[in-house]
């Protein structure tokens, strides 16, 4: 079996896929923290791996690539194809609040768009709300803190506009409360929603808007270290 995305063999996705947007950050999860890795997939060196955790869990990570439209193929691929029953997005985010810092994780429960990804479901003029599976988020939660890490639990902005003409339209989703900004997570959720099936997105803060903090070189090598463990811990208890 094969879809037009990806090419692995029926059984090759362990039950939980770990989804970094960038194909050589899924390569480095695989290498670093997996054993008995084994690449699932090549296409369009969107890179899938499968190996187990140190713990001797069967966890999967591939890349998801850049944008709600990208996440939205490899996940519904993920989840109708090849069985998978959760995914947990990890990437990198913007914050819009003060008090979250450079390096914090932040925990999305639920996912606000400026995209018409829900106007597919034909819902006579609502919007859908996209959310997390919470007993995913929960389990995340548990592990952020474990490992001392500063979390933050609310909304994030999946955006389809990463240079935004308007510069200040950040600051109109600050101010409702959300937290931070990405750009894959609610499309994840809807097929999630859709399939039945677990998402949850977690995220390092890379940079703030607030005070125009970048993460450093050092600071993103320990914080994406962080975020992996963390998201590898979440991943043992649904695998």
């Amino acid at each position: 079996m094969s879809t037009p995305h990806i090419n692995a063999a029926p059984g090759d996705f362990a039950k939980v896929v770990l989804m970094p947007g960038d194909p050589l950050r899924a390569k480095w999860i695989a290498e670093t923290f997996l054993t008995d890795v084994k690449q699932v997939n090549t296409v369009r060196n969107v890179f899938g791996y499968t190996g187990k955790t140190k713990n001797g869990k069967l966890v999967s990570v591939m890349a998801s690539g850049m944008g709600m439209p990208s996440i939205g193929i490899y996940s519904h691929e993920l989840y109708e194809e090849y069985g998978v029953e959760t995914i947990i997005r990890i990437g990198t985010c913007g914050a819009y609040q003060k008090g979250i810092e450079v390096g914090d994780i932040i925990l999305a429960e639920g996912s606000c768009t400026d995209s018409n990804w829900s106007s597919q479901f034909d819902l006579n003029g609502g919007t859908l709300s996209a959310v997390a599976s919470f007993d995913v988020l929960l389990a995340a939660v548990e592990e952020a803190k474990k490992y001392g890490k500063n979390v933050h639990v609310g909304n994030v902005l999946a955006a389809d506009v990463f240079y935004d003409y308007d510069k200040d339209l950040w600051k109109r989703w600050a101010a409702l409360g959300v937290l931070g900004v990405e750009m894959e997570s609610y499309a994840l959720y809807c097929n999630a929603m859709v399939s039945k099936k677990k998402a949850l997105g977690l995220f390092t803060v890379s940079d703030s808007f607030v005070d125009t903090k970048i993460m450093s070189s050092d600071e993103r090598q320990t914080g994406l270290v962080a975020m992996a463990e963390i998201a590898l811990a979440t991943a043992e208890r649904f695998a």
